[in-house]
């Protein structure tokens, strides 16, 4: 047996059909693609379309909405924290903020801010200034002898004038 021997096995591959060529080939004329209409032209899928019966995205009720004035806040656990000061990408004397473990790198982007959760240890002496922390994590924090400064929310423009 050598290597130019190999070959697949009868009926594993299939010539590509040529198309619209004659009707006499069997799938000449229409291509295939029944008559006229939007559906025989290229580039069309009508998603969600069901022959004109209600498509099921419309027969389901609306439900829920989008709070604009959400905060959406990372979330971050003391063992990330601590792992971030032994490899001495954060600096535990200094205040840790969002700022900090942006460029640390525990974070990849600050969206309104963070909270603290509990997960973990910290064994490190360090304060915190965040928009929100967790009873646990603020427990476990004091325990190692730190301090944790709880911030106010952003003040949205309108608040701000009233």
């Amino acid at each position: 047996m050598k290597l130019s021997d190999l070959k697949d096995k009868p009926g594993a591959r299939k010539a590509r059909m040529r198309i619209g060529r004659g009707i006499g080939s069997g799938k000449g004329k229409t291509g295939g693609r029944g008559v006229k209409g939007q559906k025989a032209r290229s580039g069309v899928a009508v998603k969600g379309f069901e022959g004109g019966q209600m498509p099921l995205h419309r027969r389901l009720p609306k439900r829920g909405f989008n709070n604009i004035f959400a905060i959406t806040l990372n979330e971050v656990n003391l063992d990330r924290i601590q792992t971030a000061i032994d490899a001495g990408k954060l600096d535990a004397s200094a205040t840790i903020d969002v700022e900090a473990l942006v460029k640390a790198g525990v974070l990849r982007r600050a969206k309104d801010g963070v909270r603290l959760l509990g997960r973990g240890e910290l064994k490190a002496k360090a304060s915190f200034s965040v928009h929100g922390a967790s009873k646990s994590a603020v427990a476990a924090v004091e325990k190692a002898g730190g301090s944790v400064t709880i911030l106010a929310p952003k003040a949205e423009a309108g608040e701000a004038a009233a």
